[in-house]
């Protein structure tokens, strides 16, 4: 091929065929078309259907005096805003519609006067039949129209500001909502307890669209069928059943798989698409237990099983707005491990879904991917460990870790880093120490706890459940969606777990339940199906239990999807470098004076794995292996068999099979009665 100086290549003589490279690396061919469209438009990718900003200008000709105007910027001819051409309207003059509206009524207005008038704005319908009767008078009535519009659009401020006070008093409504607990005559509300507590709540305004009070009702229902990211492998997307719906969040089951593994999302959750989904953008659904990827099928397994999928308009994510993005699947980055924040790695992005794309770190399994956006405060582009004296931890494996270099590292993948510029800041968040909230339990995610703010950096909020003691203090995003404003249970009809108190703690004990103080014995170590627990085996918040990650064996345990085999997993680090990823300092509530250690671990490359002499491991978290001498075999029977008489919907069979995590297998022993 002949590359010419502008960058435009040939096949040689015979052909007319013309190519070039374009700002991804991938050779394209250049028709007529584009040749004509190069003279009007940079290169620019759309995601979906949204226009780029080269689009919304005109297609006339392009020329120099736009060019300068595009450069400077945009000025709206109405209120001389300044703003990018994203912000602008597809005509480039008008910042938004009110300011085109504005503007097409002091339009219409001059035309009027030079031609006897015409209909201004919207009501000018009700005028066709008058003007018909008497142009004269046609000027007088736009004149009149004109002020009225003028008048209401005076009157808008006032009538913001009275919808700002009935959504306040709302608000201050949701704080009055009386929670009943420990007995019928006892009541607890967030305003008698800000009060009493001196405390404030933080603002609705503090939190993301998706964190705050919802606009319209839940409508999923228990038994509908959707498809949904797998919380555990991120890069995997199942057959899921709605199993409970409590207020704005429904729990999923993994169609034929154990109800252990059943996870709690918000009705709005970007995870959760329905049927046929996958499908329809080419990702691959996994299908139920004991089903082969090519005898699933949804339209033969709905008519077999007489399922109920969920309807399509129940899902928030179907109409969201795109915003264009420099990110492209394939992309290399740095990205911090969320599991083992010490941890910078080398990174692709392994899918994209809308705005969002999966981060997955080279040569290590799955179970470590999330989900981000641009602004995540956890990638970065190629290079910036290098720029801030970072150490910059290589995939396993790799034979030169000592001289290993991006350039280097890029061309043997035949892979592009994504562009700086792709790569967004996002702010730090405002929320302040001792502020109020209610967050979801991550040991118990069915509860909804009374929660303070006690420790904040740029990004993250380290929160503590009122009336607990500070063991069971974790840091959380805060953007994640497991955080809501006071009174968020109270409008969607969510159960609110209020602090517990010492007289909490003494009837507890006296009533012979769980010996975890503070524990009422609801939930169980091992997920949802167990309703409760009567001992500190089952209990999520018991010494033993308390920084367990999980006591069940790995979901795919025994099955084998191809993206995972032979790939390693990290050691798990200590829980005080989890705890605290950034190395900046930060600030501590004064009835919480520790402060978490900002030292940074030694960030080791983990030890090389030899490619290619692991062909049979499987994807995903392991299983935790659990030594016999920490808990007598007896008591763990024991427990197990009390729980399972707890399950929720579930009769007492004649037998009981219990189960007991043995080398990472579930060994079934089953009880006979009158044994």
């Amino acid at each position: 091929m002949d590359w010419k100086k502008d960058g435009v290549g040939t096949l040689g003589s015979g052909s007319e065929l013309k190519f070039r490279v374009n700002e991804f690396g991938v050779l394209e061919v250049i028709t007529d078309e584009m040749e004509e469209e190069r003279g009007k438009k940079a290169h620019a990718t759309t995601t979906w259907s949204v226009p780029t900003a080269q689009e919304a200008l005109s297609e006339g000709p392009v020329t120099k005096e736009e060019t300068a105007w595009a450069q400077r910027g945009l000025v709206c001819v109405r209120c001389n805003r300044k703003g990018s051409v994203v912000d602008f309207l597809s005509n480039g003059l008008h910042c938004s519609e009110r300011c085109l509206q504005q503007e097409q009524q002091e339009e219409l207005k001059r035309e009027g006067s030079r031609t006897n008038g015409e209909v201004l704005g919207k009501k000018r319908s009700r005028l066709t039949e008058r003007l018909a009767e008497d142009m004269d008078s046609s000027m007088e009535i736009a004149e009149e129209d004109d002020e009225d519009y003028e008048e209401k659009e005076s009157r808008r401020p006032a009538r913001g500001a009275t919808r700002g006070r009935r959504k306040r008093r709302g608000d201050a409504a949701l704080l009055r909502y009386t929670v009943p607990y420990g007995g019928k005559k006892k009541a607890w509300c967030w305003a008698s307890y800000l009060e009493q507590e001196r405390a404030v709540a933080a603002p609705s305004k503090l939190f993301k669209e998706y964190q705050s009070f919802p606009q319209c009702k839940n409508g999923f229902r228990v038994g509908m069928r959707l498809e949904g990211i797998d919380s555990e492998h991120p890069s995997m997307y199942c057959v899921l059943t709605i199993t409970e719906v409590l207020g704005h969040r429904i729990r999923l089951h993994f169609d034929k798989y154990s109800d252990c593994y059943d996870f709690w999302v918000n009705s709005n959750s970007p995870d959760i698409h329905p049927v046929g989904w996958c499908e329809k953008t080419g990702h691959k659904l996994h299908p139920p237990k004991g089903m082969k990827d090519e005898e699933f099928s949804w339209s033969s397994y709905i008519k077999l099983n007489k399922i109920q999928t969920a309807p399509k308009a129940l899902f928030q994510n179907q109409n969201m707005t795109v915003t264009p993005s420099g990110f492209r699947v394939g992309m290399k980055l740095e990205a911090i491990d969320k599991k083992n924040p010490s941890f910078i790695c080398v990174a692709t992005i392994a899918d994209m879904v809308d705005s969002r794309f999966l981060v997955h770190f080279d040569n290590w399994d799955e179970s470590y991917d999330y989900w981000c956006d641009a602004t995540s405060p956890y990638i970065h582009p190629v290079g910036w460990c290098q720029e801030n004296g970072r150490t910059l931890t290589t995939p396993p494996g790799y034979p030169d870790v000592k001289n290993f270099s991006w350039e280097k590292y890029l061309a043997e993948t035949n892979s592009l880093p994504a562009p700086a510029r792709a790569f967004k800041v996002k702010p730090p968040h405002s929320f302040q120490l001792n502020m109020k909230l209610e967050v979801v339990d991550k040991r118990n995610p069915a509860l909804i706890r009374v929660a303070t703010v006690v420790h904040t950096d740029d990004h993250r909020l380290r929160i503590h459940f009122d009336g607990w003691t500070d063991e069971y203090d974790y840091w959380i995003d805060a953007d994640s969606p497991d955080i809501h404003p006071a009174g968020w249970c109270a409008k969607t009809g969510h159960p609110l777990q209020p602090p517990i108190t010492p007289q909490d703690m003494f009837e507890t004990s006296e009533q012979g339940g769980c010996p975890t103080p503070g524990c009422k014995g609801v939930g169980h170590i091992k997920g949802a199906r167990y309703s409760g627990h009567h001992s500190a085996v089952g209990c999520p918040y018991s010494d033993i239990n308390l920084n367990k990650d999980s006591v069940l064996p790995d979901r795919l345990s025994g099955e084998m999807p191809g993206s995972g085999v032979g790939r390693p997993r990290r050691a798990e680090p200590s829980a005080e470098i989890s705890a605290d990823a950034n190395d900046k300092p930060v600030t501590s509530a004064p009835s919480h004076p520790e402060k978490p250690s900002t030292a940074s671990a030694a960030m080791e490359t983990p030890p090389k794995k030899p490619v290619g002499t692991e062909t049979k491991r499987r994807v995903g978290r392991p299983c935790k292996v659990r030594k016999v001498e920490e808990l007598p075999q007896e008591e763990e029977v024991e427990s197990e068999v009390s729980s399972v008489t707890e399950t929720k919907g579930r009769s007492t069979p004649p037998s009981l099979c219990v189960h007991i995590i043995i080398a990472c297998h579930l060994v079934d022993v089953r009880i006979e009665p009158g044994n």
